[in-house]
């Protein structure tokens, strides 16, 4: 699960990306200005911090500039500013991405779910030497080219769904998959039987992945989420 620091001065602004970031499957740590956001950064790593500029005590740009000795965190700046050099400014102290309010928390959910695709694919999809794409979480290692899984060191066997089951949701880790879309790019846009099968495959996945099932969370009536 993907920890954000969302970093503004505004109660009301945190509690509604935070809202929505709970219910994308993110923990979600507040900050009310750059001095908390700061210390909050040297007691523990977060993979994205949402960061206003305009706020009490320590102002964004100088929480970033602070926070980049140690952490190369992405940050997305929030501002109510929509000058060029703010931008300008962000982008030269580290900031991945800069959005001018009022924004929607879709928008900021969309960006969000962007940088993290990009930052974790590179941390945990690695090529190897002889170019194998691998993806490593814990005592789970996929090779998504050799087709091999393997559970705390031991190589398990599965059919071939169940693969291509894994793979699409590790390429889309962290985004909730609809049933209909794993049906369609799995199955093939004309299969016509039960849906079921779906959760025929992913009882046996999860069997497969033993402990690790885990990172697979179920959303009723909606379909399913690799916790990436």
């Amino acid at each position: 699960m993907a920890k954000i620091l969302i970093c503004d001065d505004e109660s009301g602004l945190r509690a509604v990306i935070k809202r929505y970031a709970i219910f994308e499957g993110y923990e979600v740590v507040e900050a009310s200005n750059g001095m908390e956001a700061v210390e909050a950064c040297r007691k523990e790593e977060f993979d994205i911090i949402i960061m206003d500029i305009m706020m009490p005590e320590l102002d964004g740009f100088s929480a970033v500039k602070e926070i980049r000795k140690t952490s190369d965190t992405p940050v997305i700046m929030l501002s109510a500013r929509g000058q060029e050099y703010d931008k300008v400014l962000g982008f030269e102290v580290g900031v991945d991405d800069y959005v001018v309010k009022p924004f929607s928390s879709k928008e900021v959910m969309m960006r969000i779910n962007a940088i993290l695709r990009r930052t974790q694919k590179s941390k945990q999809e690695t090529i190897s030497s002889d170019d194998h794409v691998i993806f490593l979480k814990e005592g789970l290692e996929v090779d998504m080219t050799a087709y091999k899984v393997t559970v705390d060191g031991v190589l398990r066997n599965m059919a071939p769904k169940e693969y291509d089951l894994l793979f699409f949701l590790i390429r889309n880790k962290n985004i909730v998959v609809p049933r209909e879309n794993l049906l369609s790019e799995i199955w093939g846009y004309d299969y016509n039987g039960d849906d079921r099968t779906i959760d025929t495959h992913m009882k046996l996945l999860r069997k497969t992945l033993g402990p690790y099932a885990r990172f697979i969370t179920t959303l009723r009536g909606v379909g399913y989420r690799f916790e990436g």
